[in-house]
C-alpha cells in the first residue's frame, strides 16, 4: 500500500447480551394457551429503623429503602418512590428486550430514565394535609425516556418501545385501578 492510499475505517458494533429467543418463544406460547395465567411476586420487608427498611425477594441480597434528610430518613439507600420507579424502569427495559428480540432486532443500547412526580402533603397520613384523597397522593405524573440503539431503523425501534410499554406489566399496574388489601399478619 503506498502513503497516498488510504484504507477504509472499520466500525466495530457491540451487541447487549441477547436473551434466550426459544425460551421467550416458548414462555410466548405458554401465556397465548392459557391467557389467564399468574405468577406471583414475594416480598419481606423488614424495618430496621427510623425509614430505613430491607426487603428481601427471594435469595437475592436485601433491597434497602430509606428516606432522604429532609424527610426524616437517613439518606443511605434510595426511597421508595425511586424504588417503584427503578421497578418499572426495570420492566420497560426487559419488555423492550423481549419485543426487539421476538422481531429479530440486535440492541447495541438500551437506557430508561425516569422522573415522577409525587407529593407527600398528608405525611403518610401522619397529621398532614388529611383532606387529601387517594387519587390525589402518590405520584401524579410519570415521564419515561428510553434510549435504545439497534440493527433497525428508528421506526422499527420507535415501535418496539410503544409495544413494550403497552404490555409493560408494571406500568399497567401504575396506570390502572388494581384490588389492593392490606391486613395484620
Amino acid at each position: 500500500m503506498s502513503t497516498t492510499d488510504t484504507a477504509e475505517p472499520t466500525t466495530v458494533k457491540a451487541y447487549l447480551r441477547p436473551i434466550d429467543a426459544a425460551g421467550l418463544a416458548a414462555f410466548a406460547a405458554k401465556g397465548k394457551a392459557n391467557p389467564a395465567s399468574r405468577g406471583t411476586n414475594k416480598v419481606h420487608t423488614v424495618m430496621e429503623g427510623q425509614y430505613r427498611s430491607l426487603s428481601t425477594v427471594g435469595n437475592h441480597a436485601p433491597v434497602l429503602v430509606d428516606e432522604p434528610l429532609h424527610l426524616f430518613g437517613q439518606d443511605t439507600a434510595p426511597a421508595p418512590g425511586e424504588i417503584v420507579l427503578s421497578g418499572l424502569g426495570g420492566c420497560i427495559a426487559v419488555g423492550v428486550t423481549a419485543v426487539a428480540t421476538w422481531k429479530g432486532v440486535k440492541l447495541s443500547k438500551l437506557e430508561v430514565f425516569l422522573e415522577g412526580d409525587i407529593g407527600n402533603p398528608a405525611a403518610w397520613g401522619a397529621g398532614g394535609a388529611l383532606e387529601k384523597t387517594p387519587p390525589e397522593m402518590g405520584f401524579q405524573a410519570i415521564r419515561v425516556k428510553v434510549l435504545v440503539e439497534g440493527d433497525a431503523p428508528r421506526e422499527v425501534l420507535d415501535e418496539i418501545v410503544k409495544h413494550a410499554n403497552h404490555y409493560s406489566p408494571v406500568a399497567n399496574s401504575m396506570r390502572n385501578p388494581i384490588p389492593f388489601e392490606i391486613s395484620m399478619g
